[in-house]
């Protein structure tokens, strides 16, 4: 690692590092704003942008149409799982970084994000496919002039997460990506594009990302994978905020806000025949699971927002769109997706209120 302070956050072990960080992100935008203490901050909002592979581009849709609609907040914090990840930093920059959004999800052939392995390097690698493409691919659009957009925000108390999974240690981990932006490392770049990478490997599909790090004195790596393989969605930890039923431990202030969940992802059921194979059934089986989690993730955030105040707003792909994706990453499919999302936006889409039942 970097070696940078708050670099990174552990929840399982300890809320305190995050709890911390937050605190500070809100005494950096009293001194940015000119206000004279955080009661005085206006409505803070909120993004979380869940995983979803090429679903992606539901989310880049939204966002670039949203744009376009007029109306879109500066986000404070940002958070990213998987695809989501991906789309983060642009979506923390703003509209000025549309394009480079729409590019990525809407121009890119899936070439420049995939490359099929042989059958003997799957039989004897680590996943399924090469992400070198999409290794490059981050590289173009995630440079230094990026690093510094996000520092300077970083500057005025506004946070970008970004989430990955510790597969060694079975933990989630949550980059700090504005503090490893704002300490000018001369591998922060480097360091935040393998965090990007990290998080879209889903296990066994693709490589996960090495990470140098050094403990008691002894170096070793730490083997990083997709964040969604603990959440696909985050907003902040429900024991960041003050517990309202009288919990005498009190952590952050509370805040008036606005949280909005981008859900890379249809929550209604897509009946098809399932091949009677095992190979069928356990690929079935886990967009199943996954879909499901997507699902109760977007329930706990709503009661996490729903106990502190804040207004929560859902977006997810919905039953109108039938367009199914003849295989990972087409770009054919991920531009139509990108189109539909960007026209419902665009014309000033109607937030769900709550998590929509199944």
């Amino acid at each position: 690692m970097l070696g940078v302070d708050r670099e990174r956050f552990f929840p399982s072990f300890s809320i305190e590092p995050l709890e911390e960080e937050f605190i500070a992100a809100l005494q950096r935008q009293v001194v940015a704003r000119g206000v004279r203490s955080m009661t005085e901050l206006p409505q803070l909002q909120l993004l979380a942008v869940s995983g979803g592979g090429e679903n992606g581009a539901f989310g880049a849709g939204m966002l670039c149409g949203w744009s376009a609609a007029g109306g879109r907040p500066t986000f404070d914090l940002v958070t990213g799982v998987s695809t989501g990840a991906l789309s983060a930093p642009f979506a923390f920059l703003g509209q000025d970084y549309d394009r480079q959004l729409r590019d990525i999800y809407a121009e890119t052939p899936s070439s420049q994000i995939v490359e099929k392995r042989s059958l003997i390097d799957v039989l004897f690698d680590d996943g399924l496919t090469d992400n070198a493409p999409l290794r490059g691919t981050i590289a173009r659009y995630v440079d230094t002039s990026m690093l510094a957009a996000i520092a300077k925000a970083y500057d005025a108390g506004r946070l970008l997460l970004i989430a990955t999974t510790d597969l060694d240690a079975q933990v989630p981990v949550i980059w700090n990506i504005g503090a490893i932006a704002k300490s000018g490392h001369p591998r922060a770049v480097d360091t935040v594009r393998n965090i990007l990478l990290a998080s879209a490997a889903l296990p066994g599909i693709f490589p996960p990302t090495m990470f140098d790090v050094t403990v008691d004195g002894k170096p070793y790596q730490e083997m990083h994978v997709d964040g969604g393989t603990f959440t696909q969605t985050f907003l902040y930890p429900a024991r960041l905020t003050r517990d309202k039923a009288g919990n005498p431990r009190a952590s952050l202030p509370s805040f008036r806000g606005r949280a909005f969940l981008i859900l890379n992802r249809r929550l209604n059921a897509q009946w098809t025949t399932v091949e009677r194979r095992a190979y069928g059934i356990a690929i079935r089986a886990i967009s199943t699971m996954v879909t499901a989690a997507d699902y109760n993730d977007a329930i706990r955030i709503y009661h996490i927002t729903q106990r502190d105040g804040i207004d929560y707003n859902l977006a997810y792909i919905g039953r109108e769109f039938t367009e199914v994706a003849p295989a990972g990453f087409d770009a054919r499919y991920m531009r139509t997706l990108f189109d539909y999302a960007y026209g419902k936006a665009s014309r000033g889409y109607d937030w769900l209120r709550e998590p929509a039942i199944l």
